[in-house]
C-alpha cells in the first residue's frame, strides 16, 4: 500500500534525489508541500500532479 502523505525522505527516494535536493524543492514551494510543526510533508496526488507537470514539460 502506498502512502498517502510522505516525508521529504521518502519522496527524495521516489524521484531517486537527495534529500537535501528535494528538501530544498519543497521549501521554495516547486514540489508542492506543507508544513506540520517543524517537518514538511507532501500528498501523493499533488507529486503525481508535478510528475505530469515536468513530463508536459514545465521547467521548476
Amino acid at each position: 500500500m502506498e502512502k498517502e502523505i510522505m516525508t521529504v525522505s521518502q519522496v527524495a527516494e521516489y524521484l531517486q534525489l537527495s534529500e537535501m535536493t528535494t528538501y530544498k524543492l519543497v521549501q521554495e514551494g516547486k514540489i508542492p508541500g506543507f508544513k506540520i510543526g517543524r517537518h514538511w510533508r507532501v500528498k501523493r496526488d499533488d507529486l503525481d500532479e508535478f510528475i505530469e507537470r515536468l513530463k508536459k514539460g514545465e521547467r521548476l
